[in-house]
């Protein structure tokens, strides 16, 4: 039989996990940004304001500072999402059919909201960005420590390539940023629930959890 309960919208776990994320993400973007300068592998460089460290040295002190600050939150988040059952209940199921659904609703701004639900392309968006976050660590150990990890460099193909992936893993995190932002603005209440927690909203359980 049902049991209903109400907690917050979003637990105080979410809530710091996301903060922090979002500050050592802007320190690895911005000493990344630097780390790229020193040897483009497009052509084109970002402008020196928007890098993090003043030289190549300091990028690199800042990038990897940072790195361990962000590894840390996220094996927390990965630990106790597992765990509680946040990502099996907040992030699954979805399929191919009720993206394209929620994409189309979205795009015609036919898309309900209701805080403490994801909608389809909200669950697949999540889910993306954490394996974009898993290949970004791999990815920058390869670079990092090329001979230590040698095997991680074959499995990409070659230093170079995993640099490849590297910056376009970071690009995905990047399109995600954007996308997400543009969805707060759309729906501000979801930026006061993401500090508050927002109100407490009613759940069912069964009663054998």
């Amino acid at each position: 039989m049902p049991l209903s309960k109400k907690k917050r919208i979003h637990s105080w776990p979410v809530r710091i996990c996301h903060w922090i994320n979002l500050l050592a993400m802007i320190g690895m973007v911005m000493s990344g940004w630097g780390i790229y300068n020193a040897d483009p592998i497009f052509p084109f460089t970002f402008p020196q304001s928007t890098t993090l460290g003043g030289w190549l040295g300091g990028n690199i002190a800042w990038h990897l500072a940072v790195m361990w600050l962000m590894a840390a939150n996220g094996l927390f988040y990965v630990v106790w999402g597992i765990f509680t059952g946040h990502f099996r209940r907040d992030f699954f199921p979805f399929s191919p059919r009720t993206v394209w659904r929620d994409t189309v609703r979205a795009l015609t701004f036919h898309l309900p909201h209701k805080l403490g639900q994801y909608n389809a392309v909200q669950k697949l968006m999540y889910v993306g960005v954490l394996l974009l976050g898993v290949l970004l660590v791999l990815s920058g150990l390869s670079i990092w420590k090329p001979v230590q990890f040698s095997g991680l460099v074959w499995l990409f193909g070659g230093f170079d390539i995993a640099r490849y992936v590297h910056f376009f893993a970071m690009s995905g995190v990047m399109l995600f940023v954007v996308v997400h932002v543009l969805m707060v603005l759309l729906v501000p209440k979801t930026f006061v629930a993401m500090i508050t927690g927002g109100k407490k909203i009613s759940t069912e359980e069964s009663a054998d959890e």
